[in-house]
């Protein structure tokens, strides 16, 4: 035998030491006792490193969730500043058709191109969930509303009603992107 093959190979993993009484023999109890020590330590040590690993692991699930909920938030505000710059093209279309009587001289083919277009622009909002607001003789709901001037009227059942819609509002789902703005019915009793 050589040098080499007498002697242990070094590995990474720790190596057993035997406690060894006044006469040179092997302790037992000792060893024993050493060896359920590390156990302990080890098994401490794994507890740690466990509890470390699942505690990153969780903050690792929330911070995903976090921006899967940033990435919805952003999209959706995109979506939404998007379709709120196409709100002046509508009210370029409503302004247009607000006149009948001028509409219908319009030549009938480009009127009904126009209509077309307008219909087409309608569909988009509502495959998005764009909904109008404000209606001539719905409740007043500063919510959803922005009053322009007040009406006086002596019906008492108008009292605080939409007298006349000067802007259509938009909803997008249970947001409003624009209020309507309004006149508003105020009851005033007659002077007699």
């Amino acid at each position: 035998m050589n040098d080499e093959e007498e002697k242990p190979k070094e590995t990474d993993s720790e190596v057993l030491e035997f406690e060894f009484n006044e006469d040179g023999e092997e302790d037992l109890k000792k060893t024993l006792k050493k060896l359920r020590e590390d156990l302990k330590v080890a098994k401490k040590e794994k507890e740690e490193y466990l509890t470390g690993w699942q505690k990153e692991r969780a903050e690792f699930v929330n911070y995903k969730k976090g921006e899967d909920d940033r990435k919805a938030m952003f999209s959706e505000s995109m979506r939404e500043r998007i379709l709120t710059r196409f709100l002046t093209v509508v009210d370029s279309f409503n302004m247009a058709f607000a006149n009948r009587e001028t509409w219908d001289k319009v030549d009938e083919n480009w009127r009904k191109g126009v209509e077309y277009i307008y219909g087409q622009m309608n569909t988009i909002f509502e495959e998005y969930g764009v909904k109008p607001i404000g209606e001539l003789g719905e409740v007043f709901n500063p919510n959803i509303h922005q009053p322009i001037e007040m009406t006086p009227t002596e019906k008492k059942e108008q009292d605080y009603t939409v007298s006349n819609v000067i802007q259509k509002g938009y909803k997008l789902g249970e947001r409003v992107m624009r209020p309507a703005q309004v006149n508003v019915y105020e009851y005033k009793k007659a002077e007699n």
